[in-house]
């Protein structure tokens, strides 16, 4: 029962993330555009594209913490969180800014966590028929 409760809270979780970080996109004032010119090197900065990548997010995350179509949307959630987490590998190798930055002031240790996220994505799609607790599961169940 715990694997099924920690593939529950890693879904809940991850989801959850996506459907707060494309809510930032969407309402927060321009913040997709200035994540994206910051650490993207501007890859995804204009606005209709933001506004398409959030609204995707979003629904994709809804789907994860709901646990459906996971075939489709777990792998979404993989690829928005990887994703994401690629561009900003040296705050995971240098957390404090010591060795691959030009001065600590330019590591953000909040990025750390990332690398657990993608990993907890990448264990959702390998784990996915242990999930047994997913909306899609129990759907299938009962029909």
């Amino acid at each position: 029962m715990l694997g099924k409760i920690s593939l529950l809270i890693m879904r809940v979780g991850t989801g959850m993330l996506l459907v707060l970080w494309g809510s930032v996109r969407l309402f927060g004032d321009g913040m997709g555009t200035k994540l994206a010119e910051k650490y993207y090197g501007g890859v995804g900065a204009a606005s209709n594209i933001q506004l398409a990548f959030a609204s995707a997010e979003v629904v994709i995350g809804a789907l994860v913490v709901l646990g459906l179509f996971r075939r489709v949307s777990l792998v979404g959630a993989a690829i928005i969180l990887v994703g994401g987490a690629l561009p900003i590998w040296r705050h995971f190798l240098d957390p404090f800014g010591r060795y691959l930055f030009a001065s600590p002031e330019e590591a953000n240790l909040l990025f750390f966590p990332s690398i657990t996220v993608a990993g907890a994505a990448l264990a959702l799609i390998a784990f996915r028929e242990h999930d047994t607790l997913a909306l899609d599961n129990l759907v299938k169940r009962k029909g």
